[in-house]
């Protein structure tokens, strides 16, 4: 009797425990997979998840492990961008926990208009969001927004300085703009304007309406003898960076992009947010917000890692003498 009452006893405590450890500790949330969906803008669907390995490595290393406790939902525009509102809604069905917008303005509002309760975090904006309706104040986003704000128009008078440094005798500079982003780009022409004259410069602007055009644009620069290109920021050139770079080179015109790919992709210069970073900066708000914080508590970031990259063998092939000075002050050189 006393072996059967022992047994008993010591069967009653196991389960016990086990119940007890079955049960969450408090104040933490049970084991779950948090869906993140993410808004491309120019990739195409087999690219999505390579074009954002940065972020996911940057989650990673804060404990989200793919198939465990974190799974992506990715959603392409594929350069059109009139699909961000369906692609965006789509999301909001799939019932994800965050909304990662990418695709520039366009991404970022499709995201804010579909959804008012689940968070969006924007990245690589170059507008003002404020100004856009996105959050209320940089600050105090009071909203289900935050994100990342680059700010591509502040540093127009400095690209323009960097190709009037490399390129003797400039005086004739052709602007490249994404003409469905004509309300976005409106602060880097206004930024454009009050630049040129104190650098003696003259602009052309060349609009384009999609990758298609891109030829034809590159045609009319040569014939406006345009000496030097400005590409302004879009997720369509963003996708096409070693097109348009191949073309700079045909035509020898050299160029500068926001984009810091763009000289590592074969173009002659760049000068902007290091796009890596700010997708590791991104995860920051991410983890933030997948363990808690309203994205209202959030204040929305203004990129500080401006990166000038020089790419010495287009320089050759263009037949240009980088200055030593802006050798010197370059993050990277491409020999």
């Amino acid at each position: 009797m006393k072996q059967s009452f022992g047994c008993w006893l010591a069967t009653l405590i196991i389960a016990f425990g086990s119940l007890v450890a079955a049960q969450p500790v408090a104040g933490q949330q049970a084991d779950k997979t948090y869906r993140v969906g993410i808004l491309c803008g120019g990739c195409s669907d087999q690219e999505a998840p390579s074009r954002h390995a940065t972020i996911r490595q940057a989650l990673r290393e804060r404990g989200y492990v793919e198939g465990k406790n974190i799974a992506f939902e990715y959603r392409s525009a594929v350069g059109r961008y009139e699909k961000f509102p369906d692609l965006a809604a789509d999301l909001v069905r799939a019932k994800v926990d965050l909304i990662i917008a990418g695709g520039g303005l366009p991404g970022a509002l499709a995201a804010k208009s579909a959804t008012t309760t689940i968070p969006i975090v924007f990245v690589g904006l170059g507008e003002d969001p404020v100004q856009h309706g996105l959050v209320s104040s940089l600050s105090r986003p009071a909203g289900n927004v935050t994100g990342l704000v680059d700010r591509y128009a502040d540093l127009i008078p400095k690209r323009l300085a960097l190709l009037k440094e490399a390129v003797p005798g400039l005086s004739r500079v052709g602007v490249l703009w994404d003409a469905y982003l004509s309300l976005a780009l409106e602060p880097s022409f206004q930024a454009m304007e009050t630049a040129l004259p104190s650098l003696g410069l003259q602009q052309y602007a060349i609009a384009v309406n999609g990758p298609d055009d891109l030829p034809d644009a590159f045609r009319a620069a040569s014939r406006a003898r345009v000496e030097a290109l400005i590409l302004f920021p879009s997720p369509t050139f963003y996708d096409h960076l070693a097109e348009l770079a191949r073309m700079t080179a045909e035509q020898k015109i050299p160029a500068i992009s926001g984009f810091t790919d763009f000289a590592r992709a074969g173009g002659f210069l760049s000068y902007g947010p290091n796009a890596a970073k700010t997708w590791r900066y991104a995860a920051i708000s991410v983890d933030k917000i997948l363990k808690g914080t309203n994205p209202a508590d959030i204040p929305v970031e203004q990129s500080d890692n401006i990166d000038l990259v020089v790419n010495r063998q287009t320089a050759r092939a263009l037949g240009l003498i980088v200055p030593q000075a802006l050798l010197v002050s370059a993050n990277e050189v491409i020999d």
